[in-house]
This record gives C-alpha cells, structure tokens and sequence, in this order.
C-alpha cells in the first residue's frame, strides 16, 4: 500500500513561508529554553523539591523524543500543513495552561502537551522546506531555520530571567502563548495546501510500532537520565529494555503491511550515515552545556553571570552563520559542507583539548566559537541533504528521525560526556575539585570529542565515497 504523496509545487509566498516556518522553530526551541531559567522559581512556588520541578524539563524533552517520529508519519499521512496547524494550536494552548496552573502535578500534564505540540512543529517545519520552497533553496531555508533554533535556545535564559524578574514564573509559559498564535496566522495565511491521496490508498497507522518505539524512546532517555549521574542498577535495567525493545520493533516493522518507519528507507545512500553522524555531532556539542558551567565557574573562577555570558557565545555564533551555512550549502553542496564543518570542529575540539586555565577565559571562547562555526555548517549541510533527496512521501518521517538523532545525541552526551568529566577530573564530588583538575577533566572530554567528530568525518567521506561508486556503476554500460 502507497503512502500519502503531496504533491506542492513552490509556492510564490516565499517570505510568508519561510516567516511562519522560521517563527515555529523559534517557539518550540523557545519552549525547552527557556523553563530552565525558571526551575527554582517553581520550587519555591509549589513548596517542592528541586528534583521534583526538574520534570518541568525532563517531560518536554522526553515528551519531543518518543513521539516526534510518529508526528512525522502522521504528517505523510494526513497532510503536513493541517498537523502544523494543530500542533501549533496544542502548543499554544498548552502554554496557557502552564501558566496557569495551580500545582505542579497540572503543570506537568501541560508540559506533555506542549511537547507534544512542540514535536509537531519541529517535525513538520523541515518536512515542509522540501515541499512548499523547492530544492534550490533547501539550504537557505534550512539555514534560516538553524538559525532560529539558535536563537530560540540563547534567547530562553535571558528572556526567561527578565521575565520573572518583572512578572513572576508564571510570564515565562505565558510569553508564548501569543508567539504562538501568530505562527498560527502565518502557517494558515502562507502554507500551501497540499493534495494528500485518499486516506484509503495509505494503508492503517502502525500504532503497535508507535507505542512500541515510543516506550523504548523512553526507556533510554529514562537510562540516561535518571540517577543524577550513577549509573545504577534501574539505569542498567532500562537501558537493557531499551536494547530488547528496538530489536522488536525492527521485526516488527519488517513484518507489518503499513510500517511507522519503511525498512527500505536505511538501504537509502547516505541516510544511515547522516542520522548517525547527527547523534555523534550532537553528543560532542552537549560537552559545552555540560562541562562549561563547571570549568568557567569552578576553573576560572568566573561568577554565574559571567560564565553565562562566555557560553552565550556559541549560540550567538549559530544564529550569526545559520543562514550563510544555507547559501554556502547551496553553492558548494551539502556534502563538500558537511565535510569542512566536521574539520572545523575537529579543529577545534584539538585546541580546546589543548588550552590550560592560564589562557582564561579567550582560550575557551576561541575554540569553542570554532567547533560551533563547524557544527552550524554541518548542521545546514546535513539537514539539507537528508531532506533534499528524501521521497515526498516520506519527508515527515525523515524530518521526525533527523530531530531524533539530535535529542538521542543531547541525552547520550549529557550522560556520557557528563560521566567521562567526572572521570577525568578524578572527582566524586565535582563542587570540591580543585580548579586544575576541572581543567585536566576539560581537555579529557574535548579530546574524546574531537575523537567523535573524527570519526563522523570518515563517515562522510566513505559515504560520499560509496554514492560516487554507485552513481558511476548506474551510469556504466551492462
């Protein structure tokens, strides 16, 4: 049985498009940034514990990790733009209703459809570049949308701290609210509708495969998550339930007639190797988040704010080269690149690797601007390519697994990366380690990063290298 094909030509709205797309990456990344400022706030407000309000967080994430594949099937069936629509519409509710919420148990249940809302809308975005702008200008489009992802996640903090400050916690729900319903205006203003088939010729909706991914999505995050960085016995426990669940659910979906996710799709060239490469390139950039706070503050002796200023500089560096990286993309193409944004960050995760706290706080901006340089042209490059050459029918999916990759690369890192810290700096407790030892454990970790990103760029060059063969074998006389 067929899918659903939406056929859209390019539309002549392209500023309308590209502003209601751009506005809709910048909410949903705005909504996961933005609650971190507010944490403390609301465990004062709730008279709760600190571990508690920090499901605030952890249920919007996982929220956007188990279900962002099935939104993207369910865009390929039932139309991109009318589920962009709704999950526009569901976040924006939701954020209502987390304002408004009376304890934290509601507050919790609203989260969850907003993340829900948000997956939507980050699933269907990039889905949409394909259809609604055409190839040519896949990586501007793309580019646009890194950028407003950037901006979205170093807006959240400082956004976020002004608004209580002034309002109370309750303003940092509440502020996108409004956002979202002018994304709404645009989408329903400027997004072509598309011309599903009928409902008939797409086959059932794979719910055993949904709910099935869906709960080993959650036991992995819960795995990496869970403990506070001790790796216990529940940990090992769900990350094994993990292992067990997508060894079913690959037979399963290479039995089922009308699977979630097409086994066809991982013999695509280059489709593999760029989701793989997205979740090792996200891993390494969860390093900064990771180990920056404690190395500025605890190594260099920075305060908070000043700490908070020197990270703020690689999102600046995102949002300033997202859209150059689009037009750098469609002038050189997307694997030429990805190849020179995976060198750039190797670049410098080696002097990050290299740098001592006598270099200050320079000798972490420096290196650290570079490696986000390099991720911002991978990104765009990588984006591109997995979109520009997926099918019609299957750009939701491919939109959903591409987020994915991404949010299992944050959590791997913030775990893996997080624990090889720890290690490094030979410390039980990191708030009584000596600043020399944050900084040995600092260059352990970018050293194993620059290894990652290492390790991504053999990828690209042997899958660039195996496309070549099999464009020449395609073209050769039998």
């Amino acid at each position: 049985m067929k899918p659903i094909t939406q056929h859209t030509a390019p539309s002549p709205h392209i500023g309308g498009i590209l502003a209601s797309l751009s506005l809709s990456m910048l909410v949903s990344s705005l909504g996961a940034s933005i609650a971190n400022i507010g944490l403390p706030s609301l465990a004062l407000a709730f008279n709760t514990s600190f571990q508690a309000v920090q499901w605030v967080m952890i249920v919007y994430l996982l929220t956007i990790t188990t279900s962002i594949i099935a939104v993207g099937r369910l865009g390929d069936r039932i139309g991109r733009r009318r589920l962009l629509l709704l999950g526009i519409g569901l976040f924006s509710v939701a954020s209502a209703l987390c304002a408004m919420a009376p304890d934290i148990w509601l507050l919790l249940s609203a989260r969850i459809a907003q993340g829900l809302g948000a997956a939507v809308m980050m699933a269907m975005t990039m889905a949409l570049v394909g259809e609604t702008l055409g190839k040519e200008n896949t990586g501007r489009a793309m580019g646009l949308l890194g950028s407003m992802s950037a901006i979205g996640t170093a807006l959240g903090p400082s956004l976020g701290g002004a608004l209580i400050f002034g309002f109370g916690w309750r303003a940092v729900f509440l502020v996108t609210f409004p956002l979202g319903l002018l994304a709404l205006l645009l989408a329903y203003r400027y997004l072509p509708h598309g011309r599903p088939q009928p409902q008939s010729e797409s086959g059932r909706f794979d719910l055993p495969g949904t709910l099935l991914l869906g709960v080993t999505l959650a036991c992995y995050a819960l795995s990496m998550t869970l403990g506070h960085g001790d790796f216990g016995a529940i940990n090992l426990l769900l990350l094994l339930c993990a292992g067990l669940g997508i060894g079913l659910f690959v037979r399963l979906e290479n039995t089922t007639a009308s699977p979630l996710i097409q086994p066809a799709l991982f013999r695509q060239p280059g489709l593999s190797s760029g989701l793989m490469m997205s979740a090792l390139v996200m891993t390494v950039m969860m390093t900064s988040l990771v180990v920056g706070p404690f190395y500025l503050t605890r190594g260099l002796g920075l305060t908070v704010g000043q700490a908070g200023l020197a990270m703020s500089a690689g999102p600046l560096v995102a949002a300033l080269f997202g859209v150059p990286a689009g037009r750098l993309v469609d002038r050189l193409g997307a694997a030429r690149t990805t190849a020179v944004g995976l060198a750039i960050m190797v670049v410098g995760a080696g002097v990050m690797s290299m740098m001592s706290i006598r270099q200050g706080v320079f000798g972490y901006v420096t290196p650290l601007c570079l490696i986000t340089l390099g991720y911002s042209l991978f990104q765009v490059a990588n984006n591109t390519a997995l979109m520009k050459h997926a099918a019609p029918e299957q750009r939701g999916v491919i939109s959903g697994m591409i987020n994915l990759s991404r949010n299992l690369g944050l959590i791997t890192g913030a775990s893996a990366m997080g624990a090889l810290f720890m290690l490094a700096a030979n410390a039980d407790d990191i708030k009584l380690a000596t600043a020399e030892a944050i900084s040995n454990g600092m260059r352990v970790t970018y050293l194993a990063a620059g290894v990652l990103v290492a390790i991504a760029l053999v990828m690209t060059i042997r899958s660039r290298a195996a496309i070549k063969r099999d464009a020449d074998y395609s073209r050769s006389p039998r």
